[in-house]
């Protein structure tokens, strides 16, 4: 009997098998989960496509955070399938050419916005949209990827402003869903080669960092340990554990230079 036996999870972001959200649909499946996946746009056929390598393939639904129509289907849609929501997956960002890698000055707040209303506010839109389905499961778990925004990285920019709010909106929603029994947590892990990561310019050097200082070691191609944390998280081990940041990334962040 796996951890999540029995409980309905959403996992939004899965765009190819080297997501971490792919890897958490992954073995959210193998821990007895059933799962939804959402995509959107022209990622849609991607998230349909790679819904097919998993050992189960499961209902895709199209979700754009940024669209009230479309998130009030989604909602409508599983509903009408499960009539309620244990789980989410947030696993969304964007930021346009202009937020990334260009320093703090290039991008306009057009594009500031963006990066924020898709990477940081998209938790509220959904945590909002499907609260009714979490409370119809009497208790759920809201669990988001993040990247340790403590500190100012390479290349990373607004996007990393954005983080910084995803992880503060994290706690405010902590506080405002506890007493629903509703829980919000993030996991900030270590780089990960994935399609998000391509997009950071000078990767690399984020990769050499953590080769060079993470205690346990890192391998910037095994998503494995970041995906048992976000499962975990998912599951009932972890009851009483909200507004959290959980570091998968070898030990990084509690050390220095």
């Amino acid at each position: 009997m796996g951890i999540l036996q029995g409980k309905i999870v959403l996992i939004t972001g899965v765009l190819t098998d080297a997501s971490l959200a792919f890897a958490t649909a992954q073995l959210a499946q193998r821990e007895d989960a059933q799962i939804v996946l959402s995509g959107f746009g022209r990622g849609l056929s991607l998230t349909n496509r790679v819904a097919l390598k998993l050992d189960a393939p499961p209902e895709v639904i199209e979700l754009d955070v940024t669209n009230e129509a479309q998130l009030e289907r989604a909602r409508e849609v599983i509903e009408e399938r499960f009539g309620r929501l244990d789980g989410l997956v947030h696993s969304i960002g964007y930021a346009p050419p202009s937020a990334l890698g260009q320093g703090m000055f290039a991008a306009n707040w057009q594009d500031v916005a963006t990066t924020i209303e898709v990477s940081s506010y998209s938790l509220k839109a959904l945590a909002q949209t499907f609260l009714p389905l979490f409370e119809a499961a009497g208790k759920a778990s809201i669990v988001g990827f993040d990247l340790d925004a403590s500190v100012a990285w390479p290349g990373y920019d607004w996007m990393g402003v954005a983080k910084a709010s995803l992880e503060s909106l994290s706690r405010y929603l902590a506080r405002d869903l506890g007493s629903k029994n509703i829980r919000v947590n993030l996991v900030a892990a270590g780089p990960i080669r994935t399609v998000a990561a391509r997009a950071i310019p000078d990767f690399e050097h984020f990769e050499d960092a953590w080769a060079a200082r993470a205690p346990l070691g890192w391998d910037v191609n095994d998503n494995a340990a970041v995906a048992k944390a976000c499962v975990a998280l998912l599951s009932d081990w972890f009851s009483r554990t909200t507004g959290e940041i959980i570091h998968v990334d070898g030990g990084y962040h509690a050390v220095g230079a």
